[in-house]
């Protein structure tokens, strides 16, 4: 059986190119499926273009979200790089 979380943070910078590699990076040391949603958007965190894609800028929320085995750890990590990236 496979877990799933969610979570929400307010972006402290813009989710431009190193911040979204970052991410991208995070999200691959998982084996869980892991998403950021936006605006009515959702792109898998593994994919660089489609995060910077978002346009979400300092002081927005996303909602980090990940299906799997390790889904909590997942989204914690990649909670835990948006909050402080700066």
């Amino acid at each position: 059986m496979s877990a799933s979380s969610e979570a929400t943070v307010v972006l402290p910078a813009d989710l431009h190119a190193r911040p979204a590699g970052a991410l991208v990076r995070a999200a691959a040391g998982f084996t869980s499926t892991v998403d950021i949603l936006f605006d009515g958007r959702r792109v898998s965190a593994r994919s660089v273009l489609g995060v910077m894609g978002l346009n979400a800028r300092a002081g927005a929320s996303v909602r980090v979200s990940a299906m799997g085995d390790d889904a909590d750890a997942a989204v914690r990590a990649v909670v835990a790089l948006l909050s402080t990236y700066e």
